[in-house]
């Protein structure tokens, strides 16, 4: 009778978890139109775009384990999905966040993107290699320093791909590095002598209005086992990601202010490294760009995250799509979803076709 009692009670919990986990991917597909500073296109077939074919898109995007995504034509909101003011983890989307202030920097000549880690004093334990110094910040920001040192925030399939320490030289070889992300935000702080979230909100996210960002939810990680260098973590929402992203389609500018160096936000999101085995991107100073196929021929460039995070701008279609998976909803394992680049970009080319 014990052992009966006692299974019957785990049979009631995990009902009562699994019914959760029901309510909750329910709550977090309704349409959220709480946007309050965006225009919003009144009509869709007005402005040249099939509501019939987007409603096919949003089926699909019902299908995934996506949680949020918005689409700014023109200017103005296309469509939002879900909930696309919660804050959640951006992920590797955090690079292109990066990659924007290091513009600021570069054109203010108070960073020298030739600088190498010999000269701006990077160490990390175990300590790096005389070759490995000779990797300047421009390697940091394309992914091929060369230094293939243990890094925080890394995924499985990084530290399995990870190439041996001294392999490569630097600037010869892309291979996705978090070692070298990481080691940006170090240096961007001690040459700044500031803190990279802080410019964040003061030269990005309030000129152009963000209205979700918070100082409060960003945070750097330590991880000492793997390296000295901290990731530095953002929680954002769609809705100013997309923000992100106009600003980057009006080639850095905000109406009449030039937020970001127009030059750099073409060379940042020019090829400067070819990557391996990517049948879509190659990539710039953390930015993905696309170089093949129709996408190639759209002109898009994406900031990627890991689960399905992205910013992907569409310039030949005064188009960008943010996408999101809410990853820190982990009360239980099969919770974590996962939105694979072929999904997302499928997504995106059923939104592409709506356009008539």
């Amino acid at each position: 009778m014990l052992k009966s009692s006692k299974g019957k009670t785990i049979v009631f919990l995990l009902m009562i978890s699994l019914v959760g986990a029901i309510v909750y991917q329910f709550l977090t597909r309704p349409n959220y139109i709480a946007v309050s500073n965006w225009e919003v296109h009144e009509s869709i077939d007005e402005v040249g775009w099939s509501a019939e074919k987007l409603n096919r898109a949003r089926e699909y995007f019902d299908s995934l384990d996506s949680t949020a995504a918005m689409a700014i034509y023109d200017g103005k909101i296309l469509f939002s999905w879900g909930d696309v003011t919660k804050n959640t983890n951006a992920h590797s989307v955090r690079k292109s966040f990066l990659s924007s202030l290091y513009g600021i920097q570069v054109e203010e000549d108070l960073i020298n993107l030739q600088h190498t880690l010999d000269e701006l004093n990077i160490s990390d334990e175990p300590p790096l290699a005389e070759n490995e110094k000779l990797a300047t910040i421009e390697h940091l920001l394309t992914s091929s320093s060369g230094v293939f040192h243990k890094a925080g925030e890394e995924s499985w399939s990084m530290r399995r791909n990870r190439p041996s320490r001294g392999s490569h030289e630097p600037g010869t070889h892309f291979y996705y590095n978090n070692w070298d992300f990481n080691v940006l935000g170090t240096i961007y702080n001690d040459e700044t002598d500031s803190d990279l979230f802080h410019h964040f909100q003061n030269k990005i996210a309030e000129p152009i209005g963000m209205e979700d960002f918070s100082l409060y939810e960003t945070e750097y990680k330590n991880e000492e086992s793997r390296s000295i260098h901290p990731s530095y973590l953002f929680q954002i929402s769609a809705r100013d990601m997309a923000r992100f992203g106009l600003l980057y389609l009006q080639e850095g500018y905000w109406g009449e202010d030039q937020i970001i160096p127009q030059n750099w936000v073409k060379e940042s999101t020019s090829v400067q490294m070819e990557v391996p085995n990517n049948e879509v991107y190659d990539y710039g100073y953390m930015w993905w760009v696309a170089t093949d196929g129709p996408f190639k021929e759209l002109g898009l460039y994406s900031a990627v995250g890991r689960y399905g995070q992205s910013i992907d701008i569409v310039p030949e279609e005064n188009l960008v799509f943010v996408h999101r998976v809410d990853s820190n909803r982990r009360t239980l394992s099969f919770l974590q979803g996962n939105v694979s680049q072929k999904e997302r970009l499928h997504l995106l080319s059923l939104i592409l076709a709506a356009k008539e």
